[in-house]
């Protein structure tokens, strides 16, 4: 049987970023001081030391971002952080923890908060080898991925068998997951509507960088000339249609965005011409085993990442709100964590 426990006395109050909507809808993000009352239930309660801004943290702090349901609300889909009370046996005060997707900054209070209260089946221990601060710097984003390239290693794409497209480079996934193709001998071609990204992603690994307009043809295509071994496509609509068109026979592209739309403008060509392979890929509801695996191979492979110069931007809770704003208008690039623990 669990038992409760906690590693101090808990504060009276903490300060955490809530969404809220006034009597003419408008929505407004503003740090707030909160109660330990206003948190949801969940058998464990963390203090957050990082968190980070996806795009769909963006969204929930939007108006029209039709991700938070019910108001007022805090976002935040990742956190990283220390256990303070504990009703999960699994689980004990002191003890370093990761939390990303399931209903967390979506449905149940989120990242942006000092303070967290989720279920224990939503946490992963913090490897050997990874700092809550680097944790955060993958998050979501390293999650999807690491997922994502596990599925083309897992097709059988190796890298003598050509390049590696991947979309929406300057953003978080498409970003990590450059980095991490080159750290496994892939030659990868990273094409983003950023021109200023270019240092950066030649930084992570990238081999060639790529306009939108220098690769998507002008009219979509079912089928293309064939250039890519394997994709990595976080845009969706006309981008992944595109990259579809383009992979060579027998290889695959791994899908988890849709920045550039929710529709596929394609047809049944690339699949029975070409035995090309669609893969979607999922981080929200990620078996357990798969996380704890994922965030393992994070830690032993990948670590190192965090540390590329110009990749990870660090700021305060106070400052999200703008950055929120600026990624929904494609102004962000790399990696953005926000240092909770002392936020105010």
């Amino acid at each position: 049987m669990s038992t409760s426990s906690e590693l101090t006395e808990l504060p009276s109050s903490f300060y955490a970023l809530v969404v809220d909507k006034d009597e003419q809808g408008r929505i407004t993000p503003a740090v707030k001081e909160i109660a330990f009352s206003d948190l949801p239930d969940g058998d464990v309660t963390i203090q957050v030391a990082y968190s980070s801004l996806n795009y769909k943290d963006a969204l929930a702090c939007s108006p029209d971002g039709n991700i938070v349901k019910n108001y007022p609300f805090i976002p935040g889909i990742d956190a990283s952080g220390i256990v303070v009370a504990s009703k999960d046996e699994r689980y004990q005060p002191g003890q370093a923890v990761i939390v990303t997707g399931y209903e967390m900054g979506v449905s149940h209070f989120g990242g942006y908060s000092q303070y967290v209260r989720v279920p224990g089946d939503w946490l992963v221990p913090l490897p050997t080898g990874l700092s809550l601060r680097d944790a955060m710097v993958f998050g979501t984003a390293g999650l999807t991925a690491t997922l994502s390239v596990k599925r083309l290693e897992q097709h059988g794409i190796k890298p003598e068998d050509g390049q590696i497209l991947v979309t929406g480079a300057s953003g978080g996934v498409g970003s990590l997951a450059i980095a991490m193709l080159a750290k496994l001998g892939f030659r990868v071609t990273a094409a983003s509507g950023k021109k200023q990204a270019e240092p950066m992603l030649r930084a992570l690994g990238a081999a060639e960088v790529v306009s939108r307009e220098a690769w998507l043809p002008e009219r979509p295509r079912s089928l293309d000339k064939q250039k890519w071994a394997g994709a990595v496509d976080v845009c969706g609509g006309d981008i992944l249609a595109a990259a579809l068109a383009s992979v060579k026979y027998g290889g695959a592209v791994a899908a988890s965005g849709l920045t550039s739309g929710g529709t596929l403008p394609t047809t049944v060509y690339p699949f029975i011409l070409r035995g090309i392979t669609l893969y979607g890929i999922d981080s929200v509801y990620t078996a357990q085993d798969h996380r704890v695996h994922v965030w393992a191979r994070t830690a032993w492979e990948w670590s190192s990442i965090s540390q590329v110069e110009g990749f990870v931007h660090e700021v305060t809770l106070q400052e999200l709100p703008a950055l929120a704003s600026r990624m929904l208008q494609s102004q962000m690039m790399g990696r953005t964590i926000i240092r909770i623990a002392h936020c105010h």
